[in-house]
């Protein structure tokens, strides 16, 4: 049964309490239920502990006719609220292929842009229980490891590399979309219902139909959710594991690194394949890992002393270390930038790509 609106409003001052994130804020509204409900929820927040208003940012997709007139909407409910409002539009061509992905991206660019501007230190977005529940399961289908499973955190990063600074909020993780909108209902505030919510063409739409039969075989959306809470607990303890032995068995100098193979043998199998994983990405500055079965191979290499001259993966060379860089001694290995490609030297050409 849903909570009543006076528990909601309880329960969302101390999920801010909770959650001590950055203020001033903005939030993201696109007009529906639990968007609207997050911004009436953080205004009431704000006025009460007597904090700056919250800035209301509503992007116009264009990928439906009726976007820019939901986003007037939001413009014209926020205004009667005394909320400043910003309605940015999303300009250009826009895709033909994986159009969830691609319209989450350009709304996070485009927001991260004005927050950033208009030093905003973090966004506030309305991901409910049931988000985090889709999300595991989404995930899951495509075969995610513990990472992605571990489902969306309180407070990360914007997933956007230019604006990483910007503190992505979801405070509503612990509510559900019946109790926002039966919030709305006491306040006689209208939502609209996005048509690609239900639209079949998208994986989350179809998953969004497919919960009541899953509800009949106990998966809940609340089970679900608190499966992802599990794991992200198990990912935040492999996490400081994994720091713990990066402070000890690497070293970072310029835009390389060395690590040290033999303290890589002493640690669980999934803590070195995650040091591993980092030092190639921070070392390449590409936000996503590599590809498991290509990491694993190189990390075996690595274990296995059958690395010979080297190898290349993530944008990275990986070899044995040069006399003035054996920092953990003759068997250090480097991880250093891979300047292109094309390679037409004797030793380079002897690499093999993993």
């Amino acid at each position: 049964m849903a909570a009543g609106p006076e528990t909601v409003e309880a329960r969302f001052a101390q999920a801010m309490a909770d959650l001590a994130a950055p203020w001033p804020g903005a939030v993201a509204v696109s007009g529906g239920g639990d968007s609207l409900a997050l911004m009436m929820l953080l205004a009431r927040w704000a006025k009460t502990n007597k904090h700056p208003t919250p800035a209301i940012l509503s992007v116009d997709h264009g990928l439906r006719p009726e976007s820019r007139k939901e986003a007037e909407r939001v413009k014209k409910l926020a205004v009667g609220l005394g909320l400043r409002t910003e309605i940015l539009p999303w300009k250009g061509a826009k895709p033909s292929s994986d159009i969830e992905a691609e319209a989450r991206l350009a709304r996070y660019r485009l927001m991260g842009r004005w927050c950033a501007d208009h030093k905003t230190p973090a966004l506030y977005v309305a991901h409910t229980v049931e988000d985090q529940a889709e999300t595991f399961l989404l995930r899951l289908a495509r075969g995610s490891g513990l990472d992605g499973l571990s489902g969306m955190q309180s407070i990360s990063a914007l997933p956007v590399p230019e604006f990483g600074q910007i503190q992505l909020v979801r405070p509503l993780l612990q509510f559900s979309r019946a109790e926002l909108r039966d919030f709305l209902r006491t306040g006689k505030i209208e939502w609209s219902e996005d048509t690609m919510n239900s639209d079949p063409r998208f994986a989350r739409a179809r998953l969004r139909a497919a919960w009541p039969k899953l509800e009949e075989l106990g998966l809940t959306p609340e089970r679900v959710a608190d499966a992802a809470v599990h794991l992200g607990r198990a990912r935040a303890a492999l996490e400081e594991v994994t720091e713990r032995f990066l402070q000890r068995g690497a070293r970072f100098q310029d835009s390389r690194a060395a690590i040290d193979p033999l303290r890589l043998k002493m640690v669980p199998r999934e803590v070195g394949l995650r040091a591993v994983a980092f030092i190639l990405g921070r070392v390449s500055g590409q936000e996503y890992r590599p590809r498991f079965d290509s990491l694993e191979r190189l990390f075996d290499s690595i274990l296995s002393g059958s690395l010979g001259r080297g190898a290349t993966l993530h944008g990275c060379i990986v070899a044995p270390a040069a006399a003035d860089y054996q920092v953990f001694g003759s068997a250090t290995i480097t991880i250093s930038p891979e300047l292109g490609r094309k390679v037409t030297e004797p030793a380079a050409a002897s690499r093999r790509t993993i």
